[in-house]
């Protein structure tokens, strides 16, 4: 095992934050959490209150870390995307990183290492073609968060590793992308999306806790694709599903539709396409437990029986 390290995860209260925390703590690493909830500060140990983009965050006051991951932004699965919900996408992301960059360039024992969350909506909607983290960034809403979203995680201090974690389709049994999807599929409801041909990038939540902890002891740094090995279309993805819980596959939901209902990000959430590749996450060394989409919905739905 490595050294025991001393993290702060803003953020460690979702999906993923809750997972990883279990994760590094089993691991041996002490972890500390990041949170708006002043009741949860008072119940949890090693565990702090902060308001992004209203008050500094005095690392000095806290502790001395290692590593900070900063996983914090307000969901984009909210739909349809207002006015106020696009702000808010964008303001929770800003707010967060600059807040944490800010603490960094602020303490007088900064931490050498920073993790922060981003999204392979950099890519935009791009067809059938192979993308990597040397890809360019695509053209939209998402693609217009995320680039802000990276520039504000590089602006740390020089000397910080700074990995940017462009996360995929997370498949959770308790959560996340899966969730909606399961429920729709259960009542007989699954089948392709605007022809089923678009390209998901999916990964399964214990791939991705792996590849944080993973990238959090290696020399990476820079933009990381943490998607699985083997990309997959939204058909795909939907009919093994199905099988998986018994149900058929039928239903069609053609895109004007789904574009009718959800807007914009019923657009670029649903009906883009990316498809790729975990290059780095590879040519590190990274061996994923699910190789295949159906290995990781079989595995989520295992767990959420138990």
């Amino acid at each position: 095992m490595a050294a025991s390290l001393s993290v702060l995860i803003a953020g460690g209260t979702g999906l993923i934050g809750r997972e990883l925390t279990a994760e590094l703590e089993a691991a041996g690493h002490v972890v500390h959490t990041l949170t708006r909830s002043a009741e949860l500060a008072a119940t949890e140990s090693r565990t702090y209150v902060w308001n992004p983009g209203v008050t500094s965050l005095n690392l000095d006051a806290l502790g001395t870390f290692d590593a900070i991951i900063n996983l914090a932004g307000s969901s984009i699965s909210q739909m349809p995307w207002t006015a106020k919900r696009r702000a808010a996408i964008l303001h929770s992301r800003l707010a967060a990183t600059n807040a944490v960059t800010e603490a960094i360039a602020t303490s007088t024992r900064p931490p050498a290492i920073l993790l922060n969350g981003s999204a392979v909506g950099f890519y935009g909607d791009r067809g059938a073609e192979t993308l990597t983290e040397v890809s360019p960034r695509g053209a939209g809403f998402l693609p217009d968060v995320v680039v802000a979203w990276e520039a504000a995680a590089k602006a740390a201090p020089a000397g910080v590793r700074v990995v940017l974690l462009r996360t995929g389709l997370v498949l959770s049994s308790t959560g996340g992308a899966l969730g909606p999807l399961r429920l729709l599929t259960k009542i007989g409801m699954a089948g392709p999306l605007a022809g089923g041909n678009a390209w998901w990038p999916w990964i399964s939540l214990r791939d991705e806790v792996r590849a944080i902890i993973h990238l959090l002891t290696s020399d990476v740094w820079g933009p990381v694709n943490l998607v699985g090995p083997q990309p997959e279309t939204s058909g795909t993805v939907m009919h093994v599903l199905a099988q998986r819980l018994k149900r058929p596959f039928w239903l069609p939901a053609p895109g004007f539709a789904i574009t009718a209902l959800l807007g914009q990000a019923g657009r670029e959430l649903l009906l883009a396409s990316q498809r790729l590749q975990p290059t780095v996450l590879l040519a590190d060394g990274f061996t994923f437990l699910d190789l295949t989409v159906g290995s990781a919905i079989a595995q989520t739905e295992a767990a959420s029986k138990k």
